[in-house]
């Protein structure tokens, strides 16, 4: 560790999607004079939506890196510095009022009264270079977000979890046929899950399948599965893909500091956004692993700022009255 040079600032904003800009645009307006570090994904998962047709405000939709400038843009106009920049360590103090630390790039330190974490979760991905070269061209992570393109079409679905399990019934209401590729011959999904997904007609569903590849050149065209115990592999015409294999919480810096659950999502308490360290809130993808969308990531945005914003006042207030009872 060679960090140099050492800022202090009223709030720290760490990542930048749809929480981050929101809890900025919120901070900034209540005089806290946000910094945000984007990142190595500035604007977060959205960037590599296409389409995003169930944000409000938006009738005819908007793809999602025009709106991830849109909300910068927004932030910035009441202030909020935005810097590209990755916090790659953090300090925070376990005292009400305390001053946090974050190391930007390893060479910058940066001190803060709060911060608010917005770091999101990575999709997981197969990892098939066919894949990765149609994400965003009927590749997708999230049924819920896409499937309404894929209406009266055939698609398929790979996962055993109940997320896998819930967005194929998801889909087979509004898809002519979703095709279930499960890696084991059972489901890792609760009972009931598994009942919903065998019970739907339309749902083809496969086990001890994998992904060969995924078919076509600037779309998905088709996949050509394979049974990994008797390596036979066929193909199947789809328009749409979706891996539903899980998301890991981008917490890792946290770890040892701020409680986190087995999967690693931050915990807050109650309805707040206030996380085990007095002055630190999480929101976002980073803290929710049951809705995921960029109007509830929006929301809690939204919500750590106003909870920043009151802790600030109860801080000051307290020191206040500190300094009052000492005259």
């Amino acid at each position: 560790m060679t960090a140099t040079k050492t800022e202090r600032i009223k709030c720290l904003i760490i990542g930048s999607g749809p929480a981050g800009y929101t809890a900025a645009i919120y901070a900034a307006r209540a005089d806290m004079n946000p910094v945000m570090y984007t990142g190595m994904e500035p604007g977060g998962q959205l960037t590599t939506t296409t389409e995003v047709d169930n944000f409000p405000g938006y009738p005819d939709g908007i793809d999602g890196p025009t709106m991830m400038i849109q909300l910068q843009k927004q932030a910035e106009r009441f202030g909020t510095q935005v810097r590209m920049g990755m916090v790659t360590e953090v300090e925070f103090s376990k005292e009400v009022g305390g001053i946090h630390r974050a190391c930007i790039d390893n060479s910058t330190w940066v001190e803060a009264e709060t911060v608010i974490i917005s770091t999101g979760a990575t999709a997981k991905y197969l990892g098939l270079p066919s894949e990765q070269r149609l994400r965003g061209g009927g590749v997708s992570a999230c049924a819920v977000c896409d499937g309404f393109f894929y209406k009266n079409q055939q698609v398929a679905i790979v996962g055993g979890g109940d997320t896998a399990a819930e967005e194929a019934t998801y889909l087979a209401n509004i898809c002519e046929k979703v095709t279930m590729l499960v890696r084991k011959d059972e489901m890792r999904a609760s009972k009931a899950m598994q009942h919903r997904v065998t019970s739907t007609k339309n749902i083809d569903l496969r086990y001890n399948t994998e992904v060969d590849e995924v078919i076509g050149e600037q779309v998905v065209e088709g996949l050509r599965m394979i049974n990994n115990e008797t390596g036979e592999k066929e193909d199947i015409e789809i328009t749409g893909l979706f891996i539903a294999i899980g998301h890991k919480p981008n917490t890792d810096i946290f770890k040892d500091q701020l409680e986190m659950d087995d999967t690693g999502y931050l915990i807050t308490q109650g309805k707040s956004t206030k996380t085990n360290i007095p002055g630190v809130f999480a929101s976002g993808d980073v803290q929710d692993k049951e809705y995921r969308q960029a109007v509830t990531a929006a929301g809690t945005g939204c919500m750590a700022a106003l909870d920043a914003e009151r802790y600030l006042a109860t801080v000051e207030s307290e020191a206040e009255e500190t300094e009052k009872v000492s005259a």
